[in-house]
């Protein structure tokens, strides 16, 4: 089953870094955040990527093409024609697909844009800027098991305030938050079927809009709670954060061996 991810917005918001390359290439831990996502599903076996690129897409696929170098020791032997010898390929068994699908194309376009790459099978899809220790087996098997075209996983994005129970005014209760306070949003980490694509106009459709809009209505639509770990990277301050974490050895996202 292929993994699509959508890599190809600007980053506006975290421009100081996405200035200078995309932002699924930012780095945490001196690899890029896209490199943890594709971690996570390699771990459960899916080894094949269709990457959905467009600001500065030139600059993810050099950075695929150069993978090899930047991992293992490399002999350049300039008295045999300039020969480079790699030894011992530490790059993980990935296929990576990298599409140009525009600059200025919406998600859904996107989307859209590869489905010749996806054939006419069940594929997974996400953003290429969120990390988490999504169970990616446990979400294909919830998949199946409904039937649906689509699956998207949710987390709780609790706040952690004190909560007011408040009626027609009143203050009743003031209590501490708990699981059950704050808004399940999408976290991306979704299942479709083919059938998907029929749902998409073309390059200005928003994936979270009209297509998902459309499978609502037609009771098409499947949500997996995931209540583990789950952060995205959308300010400098959030990247920071994930660096921390990395750092300190102890990435609640890193599941896979070394």
């Amino acid at each position: 089953m292929k993994v699509v991810i959508l890599a190809g917005g600007l980053g506006t918001r975290i421009s100081e870094e996405s200035q200078f390359k995309p932002k699924p290439m930012i780095e945490i831990g001196e690899m890029p955040i896209l490199w943890h996502i594709m971690k996570l599903y390699s771990s459960y076996g899916f080894n094949e990527f269709i990457v959905c690129a467009g600001y500065k897409q030139d600059y993810i696929k050099k950075w695929f093409r150069d993978y090899s170098l930047i991992t293992s020791d490399v002999t350049f032997d300039f008295t045999q024609k300039d020969k480079m010898i790699i030894h011992e390929k530490h790059t993980e068994p990935w296929k990576v697909t990298i599409v140009d699908t525009g600059l200025t194309t919406q998600t859904g376009g996107r989307i859209k844009r590869i489905k010749d790459y996806v054939e006419n099978e069940t594929f997974m899809l996400t953003y290429g800027d969120a990390v988490g220790d999504i169970n990616i087996k446990e979400l294909l098997d919830y998949h199946k098991s409904h039937g649906k075209i689509g699956t998207v996983s949710v987390y709780n994005f609790a706040q952690n305030k004190g909560v007011l129970e408040i009626n027609n005014g009143k203050v009743e209760a003031f209590r501490e938050k708990s699981d059950l306070d704050g808004d399940l949003i999408n976290i991306g980490f979704m299942v479709f079927e083919p059938a998907f694509f029929d749902c998409i106009e073309g390059d200005e459709t928003v994936l979270e809009k009209d297509p998902m809009t459309s499978l609502i209505a037609g009771n098409q639509l499947m949500a997996y709670t995931h209540k583990g770990y789950w952060q995205c990277m959308d300010t400098l301050r959030e990247k920071e954060k994930l660096e921390k974490l990395w750092n300190s050895g102890n990435a609640p996202w890193k599941i896979w061996k070394e």
